[in-house]
């Protein structure tokens, strides 16, 4: 039997949005607002959802699609700084199979009142057979396309928009 090797990666993603760093901050840290944008592809639908916003606090999205196979997202906040930063720890599960293990950072910073700059960091662990390049490429994809949504739930929120 072959050994499993892990397969470590690291990326950053950079966003500007056309919203106070208040506004951007929330979209994170209330149940309601991340609803709205932190949601699976295509035709996943929402199993459980549960976020305690506080550090040490947990959060947990778990979905599924139609064919039956299931994703969990098990998160615990380590560091909270209002408007500023967000750092935590997650794992991913696929079909109950451990699939990564990552630590991420959300720095939030306001350019002027009326924007602000994300930057997103992960350095992700692959635990299974997951090799390193395609899974960052699947994980980086995965993660702007939720930093996207993010505009379309400010711009509905009325409370700002992407430049």
């Amino acid at each position: 039997m072959q050994k499993l090797k892990v397969a470590h990666e690291i990326f950053s993603i950079e966003k500007i949005y056309k919203s106070s760093a208040e506004s951007v901050y929330s979209a994170w840290s209330n149940l309601e607002s991340k609803a709205q944008w932190f949601i699976g592809p295509g035709d996943w639908s929402v199993v459980k959802r549960e976020l305690d916003f506080r550090v040490g606090g947990k959060e947990l999205l778990h979905g599924r699609f139609p064919n039956g196979k299931e994703t969990l997202y098990k998160a615990e906040f380590y560091n909270i700084l209002p408007n500023e930063r967000i750092v935590f720890v997650y794992d991913m599960y696929l079909s109950n199979k451990i699939h990564s293990v990552s630590i991420a950072s959300v720095e939030i910073e306001s350019i002027n009142p009326k924007d602000t700059r994300l930057t997103f960091t992960e350095q992700v662990a692959f635990l299974d057979e997951t090799i390193g390049r395609e899974g960052l490429l699947s994980r980086k994809e995965g993660t702007m396309a939720h930093l996207d949504r993010i505009v379309e739930y400010l711009k509905k929120s009325s409370i700002g928009e992407e430049s």
